[in-house]
């Protein structure tokens, strides 16, 4: 039996049922679930669940949030399930059936764009230290910079420009050779598609604006002339080509013959979609990706930037999760292509660290809650550094306003960002360390929209918190020290025995947890402790949970088969969800009637899931209130 088998067991019964689990794997903190009724999953018990640290929807997946120990409680899931797992890709494609056609898309760009990243992150940090050494006259008056008064800096700028040049100027490469191993085609060919774009032999795209018509270089084939112009760092014409490149394939695998497929299929497929590419699609890729850097810089710089700004960065969050971020990608590349920088990646940054000081504002609201601190505070860090996933979904999204919190402070840093044309070199890592990413001039006044972006959420967050939690959940420390229990006082006055004494096999045997009994001498149960009562049997009332102030559980269970008599005999004097203090009365019995009933009126207390050190006293009378019948260690 693995640690996490009842734990298991319960999240399977949560999410509907074997039969309701198409694919299920899991990711670092994640347990990923493509569910064919999603309906069926009951989010709010899961989330109650102690083990789970938070739960969200996104690309068709379910998705819960577990933590570190992740993979132990994987293998623990699918050996209860009785299911095989399968990888994080088969579970994408199977989740697919629980996406429309605008979230597909997005799927489709996120699954392209992200084994780009790390290139274009090296890029703009190379990119970025490249500008302070040859762009910053800070040397003799401000008049040189440091590549003009050096050699040595001035052989590592040329030197890293190749490194610059391979990212931005050769990016449709990449972009080819993603599309199609994400369609599942010829990556050899699509790397050829994509060097046919930038290749040497065309006009470079940067010297086209500077080049005159009729100095363009084109083919001649003597009824038409075609402009021979390259695509470097152009992202839509790329996109276009390379899956012209896979339905090609596609389509001449289909109809061709497999003793000649060898041959006719990739030859076929490349040489009409670098047709495609340069006679039709180039053209047209290029016009629409310049049409949509144009709107969004037009936004960012014109005179209603601030408004574009606030607004941009208030809903890019919410735009998370939906899925339709993963657009901004391609924007980003074409604005870098167009304009030499982006200024919409660092408000996405800025999106990231706010909603990282709403939880951050959480951790101070619920210092005292140990629970709660086991998800905030991971959360946080993460969110910090460009992860906003665990904070937005285990934390912000849960209480609903850390998350329009964050949101506020996230459209109060951008339009500071757009007010002062804060522009990044690259796509760079999001959160705090974005600010490596950004052009030199602009480090200034990103430092300044950084600290708005983790100033605003954080006061409002407290101080919308503070009236929103209740008072259970924003304790003082005096409060908190005063209401740690340290031991469990005599709940009833009686003859302790050991739990294996029970004339009950299910109770003697340890099945329902560890714990011991008490053979009363009176009709009351009384609080033993500072508790919350967590369970009431309404009906019975002969059983009720107490979760104590320390999160220890105890479960009161008066009476053997006590439960066939409905309520008959029982008085509660406490509701579900009621706090109760030491010595208050919980449940009251008659003896005589449960006597007359031939039921043994052995008191149980019960400690399910415990894990935490207790001194069990299992022997010797006690007196109700006054001794002591656990302590914690």
């Amino acid at each position: 039996m693995g640690k996490y088998t009842n734990d298991a067991k319960e999240l399977l019964h949560l999410v509907g049922g074997r039969e309701n689990i198409a694919a299920v794997s899991h990711c670092i903190t994640r347990m990923r679930f493509v569910l064919n009724d999603p309906k069926k999953a009951d989010i709010q018990k899961i989330e109650a669940m102690k083990v789970v640290k938070g739960s969200f929807t996104q690309a068709g997946q379910f998705q819960v949030i577990i933590g570190n120990t992740v993979s132990d409680f994987y293998n623990d899931f699918i050996a209860v399930a009785g299911i095989e797992g399968v990888s994080k890709d088969a579970v994408k494609s199977a989740a697919k059936q629980n996406q429309n056609v605008v979230q597909r898309i997005m799927t489709a760009l996120a699954e392209i764009f992200a084994p780009l990243i790390p290139a274009i992150i090296v890029g703009g940090l190379i990119l970025g230290f490249r500008n302070c050494i040859d762009s910053l006259y800070l040397f003799e008056n401000g008049t040189k910079t440091l590549c003009d008064i050096s050699q040595f800096w001035s052989g590592i700028d040329h030197f890293l420009w190749l490194i610059g040049e391979a990212v931005f100027h050769m990016l449709p490469v990449g972009i080819c050779w993603s599309v199609t191993k994400k369609m599942g085609t010829t990556q050899m060919l699509g790397i050829v598609l994509g060097l046919t774009l930038v290749s040497g032999q065309l006009l470079n795209a940067y010297a086209v604006a500077g080049t005159a018509a009729a100095d363009i270089p084109k083919w001649d084939f003597g009824f038409v002339q075609v402009d021979m112009i390259g695509y470097q760092a152009q992202v839509i014409p790329a996109i276009l080509a390379a899956f012209t490149l896979v339905y090609l394939e596609k389509f001449f695998r289909k109809i061709c013959p497999s003793v000649i497929s060898m041959i006719v299929v990739p030859f076929c497929s490349l040489v009409l979609s670098v047709m495609a590419a340069h006679f039709v699609l180039g053209p047209i890729g290029w016009k629409i990706g310049s049409v949509i850097s144009s709107v969004v810089y037009a936004g960012i710089t014109g005179p209603m930037r601030i408004v574009f700004g606030g607004i941009f960065g208030f809903v890019y969050a919410p735009l998370v999760i939906t899925g339709l971020h993963h657009m901004s990608n391609a924007i980003d590349l074409q604005l870098i292509a167009d304009f030499g920088g982006t200024m919409l990646w660092p408000m996405i940054a800025l999106s990231n660290i706010a909603q990282g000081s709403a939880v951050l504002g959480m951790i101070y609201l619920q210092k005292n809650d140990a629970q709660a601190q086991e998800v905030n505070i991971p959360s946080c860090i993460s969110c910090y550094l460009g992860v906003t996933e665990p904070a937005m979904f285990g934390v912000n999204l849960k209480h609903s306003y850390p998350f329009i919190c964050g949101m506020i402070g996230s459209a109060c840093a951008s339009i500071v960002c757009v007010a002062t044309n804060s522009t990044a070199n690259a796509i760079g890592v999001g959160g705090l360390p974005g600010i490596l990413s950004m052009q030199p001039q602009s480090m200034l006044t990103f430092a300044v929209c950084m600290l708005i972006a983790v100033a605003v959420p954080f006061v409002l967050t407290v101080m919308v918190g503070k009236k929103k939690l209740q008072p259970k959940e924003v304790k003082s420390v005096e409060e908190v020290k005063s209401a740690e229990v340290t031991e469990l006082k005599a709940f009833a006055t009686g003859d302790v025995i050991a739990l294996k004494e029970v004339n009950d096999g299910v109770f003697s045997a340890g099945t329902m947890g560890e714990g011991f009994a008490i053979i009363p001498e009176n009709e009351t149960v009384y609080a033993p402790a500072d508790a919350t009562v967590s369970l009431l049997m309404q009906e019975s009332r002969h059983a009720c949970g107490l979760k104590l102030a320390n999160g220890a559980e105890i479960l009161l269970h008066i009476g053997i088969d006590t439960v066939r008599l409905k309520g008959k005999g029982f008085t509660k004097y406490v509701e579900q969800g009621s706090h109760v203090r030491p010595g208050d009365k919980i449940i009251s019995f008659d003896p005589r009637y449960l006597h007359d009933e031939d039921l043994d009126l052995t008191i149980m207390v019960l400690f399910p899931g415990l894990d935490r050190e207790m001194n069990i006293i299992q022997s010797g009378y006690v007196r109700r209130g006054k001794d002591p019948i656990a302590t914690y260690q």
